[in-house]
């Protein structure tokens, strides 16, 4: 018998015509996926109106040389809890590997070390993000809606929010504008 296979270190994309307007253009970093569950930041749009800098004021950091990069809509589920997905050469409290590519912290401590100029070289930042309970993810991905696709640091670290799912998309060899928005029957 094979292993399943779980998306641990890829992107998730929405494909046009995705029935969940929340997700529309979606890219999902899959952070964690196994029998249990997935989880994954989206990267496809940002909190209007709210910088980083507004951000660690509102911790009560002082922003230091950190650049005032967008905040990330990270997904549906607690909307006011905060993600930095980020190179791996830096690890902190509660710091979680994902697939040796990528590290997922969601405690201050990693705030502070942007803000100091002494945290990860590659960082984005996020509220909230997207949940899936056991087999959740599998069942959805059975229907149209999601595609996955090999991530690639550029486009995660790189491009700005409204051009990842583009670039995610033509990095994988899929032009968006040859699929369909819904099913047909035979």
């Amino acid at each position: 018998m094979t292993e399943p296979a779980y998306l641990t270190g890829q992107f998730l994309l929405a494909v046009p015509g995705m029935s969940d307007p929340r997700f529309e253009h979606a890219v999902i970093a899959m952070c964690g996926h196994d029998a249990d569950g997935a989880l994954g930041i989206g990267l496809g749009a940002v909190v209007p109106g709210v910088g980083f800098h507004a951000l660690l004021e509102q911790l009560e950091i002082e922003p230091g040389v950190a650049p005032n990069a967008p905040v990330h809509l990270g997904g549906p589920v607690e909307p006011r809890r905060g993600f930095v997905l980020h190179s791996t050469e830096w690890s902190g409290q509660d710091s979680v590997q994902v697939a040796g590519r990528w590290t997922l912290t969601g405690t201050l401590d990693v705030l502070r070390a942007i803000a100091e100029g002494a945290g990860p070289a590659n960082w984005v930042v996020a509220l909230g993000y997207a949940g899936w309970g056991a087999g959740q993810l599998e069942g959805e991905l059975s229907r149209p809606g999601w595609l996955t696709a090999p991530a690639e640091d550029a486009v995660l670290f790189d491009a700005p929010a409204q051009e990842r799912w583009s670039r995610a998309m033509a990095g994988a060899g899929i032009d968006p504008r040859l699929l369909v928005a819904g099913v047909g029957t035979a």
